[in-house]
């Protein structure tokens, strides 16, 4: 019958393979050579080769994160309750006489302040003061003291009345410092003329805009490899996916911080201000900025000697002398501290209190700080940032060693309330009413990974935060540069 085959007996057909899988020495493959040659011996995790990867964990340790209403967080910070003029010039004098002129240059004179009542830009001296006059000649011995008979506001000019009945020889074109520790007045007089307003600074700071966002296609989502990987927050799994979701998750935990730390105001002009939108805009003062403009700068390399770290000591005594002082600094510098310690007797971990951690010196060990006296209390810890070679670690221009910040809290009057408040002198101020709590938003669109927003089959993460950072008391803080 045409078109059948025969079961019966020798088969009556030729079975002839294609020639491209027909099995030959050199093709063939056994199951064994195919499992040894194509099946390698893989490690199923993935191997963290740098480590834990975050530099976030300075302002976690150091401030602390409340809410804001507004655009703009203001603050006032005392002033200084005496007042010191230098480089202030003599009148012209024989050597004999009894009374002086001294004019105080205008270069010491902060146009924007009001001392005295409806007298901006004035001096802080009264008629009936006493004050000290101090020679600023090299190798001086001379000083007077002399009470103020007589100020002129708009010259700038002092009159005063030696109590010597000579007064001491100054060197020709020689200038003087002053100060006021007293006042004296005769029986029956009237009160002093003129009243003192007390010298505060007010600053602020506007929060920024930070986002970030991760996208993935449906598709992609439903891949699986072959290695487990991990995250430093914890999450593993064999979806890549899952991995670049909590990487972008952590870099924009960094991003929060870091961007705290460098951000820069920007200037009326500049490029980022008239950017086209949606980038850029009025920028924020970071912790840098703000240091490197009203706090105290140490260059030309880091302080390598008592004597050397005696300077920064004699200049806390000028400010607010903070007792306990954290310094976060890269390894170079913490490296330079422990030789300067290591060469002195009585100093190292054993030298302080530990007052900022409650006395227990474990507890400060455990976090990564050591601890010297020398004055103050100062504790010190590698600051990864600093060490990073994908951030600050390794730049040539614009290096930055180390930041000293006092530890504890400042007392600053808080428009908000309305009344004095205590403060940590570095603390972040994020957007939030009882609506929208703009802290750390994250939310998921798209039409896939269960989010139905959209028709896109892919899956979008969105990160946002409006945030700015509060440096309280700046002149407290040391910024150190090479």
């Amino acid at each position: 019958m045409a078109g059948s085959i025969s079961t019966v007996g020798a088969l009556n057909f030729q079975l002839q393979p294609s020639a491209q899988q027909i099995t030959t020495q050199t093709n063939y493959i056994s199951d064994f050579n195919f499992l040894s040659t194509y099946l390698p011996d893989t490690y199923e995790k993935e191997f963290e080769r740098y480590g834990n990867r975050t530099v976030s964990s300075f302002l976690r340790m150091v401030g602390a994160e409340m809410p804001s209403n507004s655009d703009m967080v203001k603050w006032a910070e005392q002033g200084r309750l005496h007042t010191k003029y230098t480089g202030v010039t003599l009148g012209s004098y024989a050597g004999t006489e009894t009374t002086q002129i001294l004019t105080v240059p205008v270069g010491q004179i902060d146009p924007t302040t009001q001392p005295l009542t409806g007298l901006a830009g004035g001096i802080a001296i009264r008629v009936g003061q006493t004050i000290m006059l101090s020679d600023e000649t090299a190798n001086s011995t001379f000083s007077n003291k002399a009470v103020v008979t007589a100020v002129d506001y708009t010259t700038r000019a002092i009159t005063v009345a030696y109590y010597e009945a000579t007064q001491a020889a100054y060197a020709n074109a020689s200038t003087v410092s002053i100060f006021v520790y007293g006042s004296e007045f005769r029986k029956g007089t009237d009160t002093m003329a003129e009243t003192l307003i007390s010298d505060d600074s007010i600053f602020s700071n506007t929060p920024i805009i930070l986002k970030d966002t991760y996208r993935i296609a449906g598709s992609d989502m439903a891949q699986i490899g072959w290695i487990e990987i991990s995250g430093e927050d914890g999450a593993n799994g064999y979806l890549w996916y899952l991995k670049s979701e909590h990487d972008t998750r952590l870099r924009f935990d960094d991003y929060l911080e870091t961007a705290m730390i460098e951000a820069v105001p920007a200037a009326v002009g500049s490029g980022a201000a008239a950017a086209a939108t949606p980038v850029g805009n009025k920028g924020t003062e970071g912790v840098f900025h703000v240091v490197g403009s009203r706090g105290n700068v140490w260059s030309g390399g880091n302080p390598v000697a008592l004597d050397e770290f005696d300077q920064i000591i004699e200049r806390l005594d000028k400010q607010g002398s903070i007792e306990e002082n954290v310094i976060f600094l890269n390894r170079n510098f913490g490296f330079d501290i422990d030789d300067m310690l290591a060469s002195q007797n009585s100093y190292g971990a054993d030298g302080t209190s530990y007052g900022l951690f409650d006395n227990d010196q474990d507890m400060a060990l455990n976090l990564g700080f050591r601890g010297f006296r020398r004055g103050y209390d100062f504790y010190k810890s590698d600051w990864k940032y600093l060490n990073d070679p994908t951030m600050r670690g390794g730049l040539v221009g614009g290096t930055i060693n180390g930041l000293m910040v006092p530890a504890g809290s400042t007392t600053v009057y808080d428009q908000v309330l309305g009344k004095n408040a205590k403060r940590p002198f570095l603390h972040v101020r994020y957007r939030a009413s009882e609506t929208e709590d703009r802290r750390y938003k994250t939310w998921i669109t798209g039409g896939a990974g269960g989010a139905t927003t959209s028709g896109d089959d892919l899956m979008q993460v969105n990160f946002l935060s409006e945030r700015c950072v509060c440096t309280l008391g700046a002149n407290n803080f040391f910024l150190f540069k090479s």
